[in-house]
């Protein structure tokens, strides 16, 4: 299983993190300070590392070229909610890999983490999500029912990709909303029943169950 260190001191965004990488097979461990993250950050121990650069202790660019320094090269992806050209510019120069600002949508910061783990589809088979009639192609970004070509918006192929992710399992409104839309986003928005209904519309009625006071599923 592959291993993920988190270095981020803010619980809630640890939380979404953490639920949202278990999810998808990820094994994680917490350092909620620098001091932490530059004694776990080690290549026999993990196979990334989430970095956020306001971390208590000791800053996350020290904590980057600490780990540097020591010959560490486990990929880093630093997720900060500081977005200035110093900040970005510094980072990339001590070592990081990737680096993504908060406010940010798991579904973004997923891919990256898939990217740097060389974890992509190479192959077309690979890069097809299929459940029943429908289908969904990762590289050319296009659905289809029947073999038949849907035309879908940004969030609407997240929210298919997703599903089809967890063929077969109930996702609940909880879940659906922080994979697609991010941890920031209004809990109690009823976004989630709208594009629902959306992809109903373009897959058919009975693409999407409805699971009564649990959530949705896309049967496998």
């Amino acid at each position: 299983m592959t291993r993920i260190l988190i270095a981020e001191d803010e619980e809630r965004i640890v939380s979404f993190l953490e639920k949202g990488l278990r999810a998808n097979g990820y094994s994680t461990t917490v350092a909620p300070t620098g001091t932490d993250a530059v004694a776990l950050a080690r290549d026999d121990l993990f196979d990334l590392m989430i970095l956020d650069l306001g971390l208590p202790g000791v800053d996350g660019h020290e904590v980057l070229r600490s780990i540097r320094h020591r010959g560490e090269s486990l990929p880093v992806v630093i997720l900060t909610a500081r977005d200035g050209v110093e900040d970005t510019v510094q980072g990339f120069e001590g070592g990081a890999d990737d680096y993504m600002t908060k406010p940010f949508r798991f579904e973004e910061l997923l891919a990256r983490i898939r990217v740097r783990l060389r974890a992509e589809p190479t192959t077309s088979s690979s890069s097809v999500l299929e459940a029943g009639a429908v289908a969904l192609d990762l590289r050319t970004r296009r659905a289809t029912v029947d073999d038949k070509v849907v035309e879908l918006t940004a969030r609407e192929f997240a929210l298919l990709e997703t599903l089809l992710r967890h063929a077969g399992q109930v996702l609940s409104r909880e879940q659906l909303l922080s994979h697609v839309w991010g941890y920031d986003f209004d809990p109690g928005s009823n976004v989630v029943d709208v594009y629902v209904r959306y992809l109903r519309k373009k897959l058919g009625d009975g693409a999407v169950e409805t699971v009564r006071g649990m959530g949705y599923r896309l049967p496998s």
